[in-house]
């Protein structure tokens, strides 16, 4: 698949965004089984920084697994040195959507949502814009920011060079409207 310069500025510019990032009260790491020691990584460097209290990983079977994409994660945070009691679990969910949905009666119960003011957002980069945009949809009070993590192996100015890369984020960028048309996510900012 060929694309031409003007839609990979439009990706760039509209869905590939960078947000500030300050101290949060909340990590929302959506599920993965693609990239799961980046998404570790980056969420022990946040930790280390100070970046968030408390976690929740979100993210049920998929197929050939044995185990959730959660169980995967927190196994994988806490020999990172994240501690397991700031770890929230939901381990349903299959698609962003669910992953909200299914996360928030989690964080109620344990954290209380008004408690929660700011929320980091992390998810592949592939996806990128789509995953705040899903939490505005379900949760529109909270301030939220975003880590994308790439998984690709390949700087992230290049993504548009390499198949695998250029496939994946063409699709992810070509859901935003239907999904904003069917009222799956809202827009953002």
């Amino acid at each position: 698949m060929a694309i031409d310069d003007d839609l990979v500025a439009r990706i760039n510019a509209e869905h590939l965004i960078k947000t500030p990032l300050v101290p949060a009260d909340l990590l929302f790491v959506f599920g993965t089984r693609d990239g799961v020691r980046e998404f570790v990584e980056e969420a022990a460097r946040l930790w280390c920084g100070g970046y968030y209290a408390a976690a929740i990983v979100s993210g049920g079977l998929t197929p050939g697994a044995d185990e959730t994409e959660t169980a995967i994660i927190k196994r994988w945070m806490i020999a990172a040195g994240i501690p397991a009691e700031v770890i929230l679990e939901e381990h349903t969910a299959t698609n962003t959507g669910e992953n909200v949905i299914f996360s928030l009666p989690i964080i109620d119960r344990v954290i209380g949502l008004r408690n929660i003011k700011s929320v980091i957002a992390m998810g592949k980069f592939c996806t990128s814009r789509r995953y705040p945009m899903t939490l505005h949809r379900h949760w529109p009070e909270v301030e939220k920011m975003l880590v994308a993590v790439n998984w690709f192996g390949i700087p992230e100015r290049e993504w548009h060079l390499h198949r695998h890369s250029r496939e994946r984020i063409v699709s992810e960028y070509e859901k935003i409207e239907p999904y904003l048309a069917k009222g799956f996510i809202a827009p953002w900012p």
